[in-house]
């Protein structure tokens, strides 16, 4: 086989290493692959270590020792995410979106995957210290933020259903009742879908009073889970919240349908997010 050059040696180990988040892969991998020394690889990895760095793409993570090797984390600079944030602010205070009912249409920002994959990249982001073992959202419009965060995170996503199908197998259930409109629910997940005791990461698109990321709490209670974040898109201010442990992108202050006005404002992330 032809001996890679430096630069086609780094190309391609940045490619297999973007592809790879949070895995590990061994030194001897890229060892035996490019037919280079140790030592040479090792400074190639500074190298991207360093580029990755500077550019707020994230960092390279060295673990040492015979089973050891190196995995990329992605990361997203808090500057970076605040103009995310503030794009998603601008989309979401457009009078056309008010629906009957005071709903906001969200449909085409959870279809815009370029956008969704910078807010998957941002809960990653802010998640990434947190071994988190699997993404869990609620059907439907959770499922793309949940599937472009487990992207970056090299994790499974695990999706609640509000009615059990046949094609789940056996399914664990329980009842809900929504922060807002009081009206009762189910949420069931199959139980192939998760293994006991995962530290799991909830996202979904929207939250008013918070039933719903209540109810997916309690759920995986059910199956001895630790939830370690709870990432929501859009919330909205309410005088009674169900749930307060959670970090949003942008938080709805005003729906005024008779003037068709919408006030927005970033979300509580960046007041823990420093």
């Amino acid at each position: 086989m032809k001996k890679w050059k430096r630069s086609a040696r780094l190309v391609d180990m940045t490619r297999r290493l973007l592809d790879q988040p949070h895995r590990l892969i061994p030194l001897n991998t890229f060892v035996e692959r490019y037919e280079a020394a140790k030592s040479s690889i090792s400074e190639d990895l500074a190298i991207l270590h360093d580029v990755f760095q500077q550019e707020g793409a994230g960092i390279l993570e060295t673990v040492s020792g015979a089973a050891g090797g190196v995995r990329y984390i992605p990361k997203v600079e808090v500057g970076k995410s605040k103009e995310i944030a503030h794009y998603l602010c601008r989309e979401l205070q457009n009078p056309a979106r008010i629906l009957p009912g005071g709903y906001l249409f969200l449909s085409d920002l959870l279809g815009d995957a370029s956008l969704v994959r910078d807010i998957g990249r941002i809960w990653a982001s802010y998640f990434a210290d947190h071994r988190v073992d699997a993404v869990v959202t609620v059907e439907t419009k959770g499922i793309p933020l949940a599937y472009a965060t487990a992207s970056h995170l090299d994790a499974p996503v695990a999706i609640i259903r509000r009615d059990s199908r046949i094609t789940e197998g056996s399914v664990v259930t329980i009842n809900t009742v929504s922060g807002s409109s009081k009206r009762l629910g189910s949420l069931s997940l199959s139980r192939r879908s998760l293994h006991e005791g995962a530290r799991v990461l909830i996202v979904d698109d929207f939250m008013k009073a918070g039933g719903t990321v209540q109810g997916m709490v309690d759920l995986m209670a059910e199956f001895n889970a630790e939830v370690v974040g709870v990432g929501i898109m859009a919330d909205t201010r309410v005088e009674e919240r169900l749930v307060e442990n959670y970090v949003s992108l942008a938080t709805v202050t005003e729906v005024n349908v008779k003037e068709k006005k919408i006030r927005i404002q970033p979300g509580n992330l960046f007041e823990y997010w420093r």
